[in-house]
């Protein structure tokens, strides 16, 4: 529970956002805490909230799942915080995906986005995912949730304890989840020795939530961590 003590107070909106102290927890903590929060992300064409329905955690240095398991680099770098700010990155040379640091600044660590139900803004993410046949499948998978919500690597390092309306990125409190909503199984698309670790994370029978798909290796050369899912 984060005290009182911490929170902001609410906007002009009438919202209130998630603390820093919210994330400068262990990544295992704060992962499935942020199932049933609000993302809310501001474009030049309005604003957008969605509800988080599924996560996954990445431990930085201490997981070979993980961008930042051999160390910081400039690609990797906003991984290392502060907490509370986002880490974009490019995947595949075709997509982004959002994650969210967290964690004591320079111990690495993140929780990616995987998948939501867009409350606010559903005409601009139908609008940037057309071929979407109904709204759940708006933002469901990290890929298709960046493209609903318009992020791109100009998001990464913004902080999303800004508690301003106008910040491009912010979590509201919205409304946490009890533990029996809540599951956890293996990571999709990791492999290695992190591929078991049951750190993903999923609101029971929510028809936003992706499908697990177990790693398959991918034919490239082995310095090469462009292919990488993962944060």
């Amino acid at each position: 529970m984060i005290a009182g003590r911490d929170r902001k107070p609410s906007t002009s909106s009438g919202h209130s956002y998630l603390p820093r102290s919210f994330f400068d927890r262990p990544v295992l903590d704060v992962a499935p805490d942020l199932l049933g929060r609000v993302l809310v992300r501001t474009t030049p064409e309005g604003r957008m909230r969605l509800r988080i329905t599924e996560v996954e955690a990445y431990a930085g240095e201490a997981d070979p799942g993980s961008h930042a398991y051999r160390g910081r680099t400039e690609r990797n770098a906003s991984m290392f915080g502060p907490p509370g700010h986002a880490y974009v990155y490019f995947i595949y040379g075709m997509w982004y995906s959002l994650n969210l640091v967290c964690g004591p600044e320079g111990q690495a660590s993140g929780v990616l986005i995987r998948a939501g139900e867009v409350l606010e803004g559903v005409e601009q993410a139908r609008r940037r995912r057309p071929k979407a046949r109904k709204d759940a499948e708006l933002a469901k998978g990290p890929a298709r949730l960046a493209t609903a919500l318009a992020v791109d690597r100009e998001l990464n390092g913004a902080d999303v304890c800004s508690h301003d309306d106008t910040a491009p990125l912010g979590v509201l409190e919205g409304r946490p989840q009890k533990h029996d909503a809540i599951r956890s199984g293996p990571r999709t698309g990791v492999g290695g020795e992190g591929a078991h670790h049951p750190w993903r994370f999923w609101l029971a029978d929510d028809p936003t939530v992706s499908p697990y798909r177990p790693h398959k290796p991918r034919n490239r050369r082995p310095a090469l961590d462009a292919g990488r899912t993962t944060p």
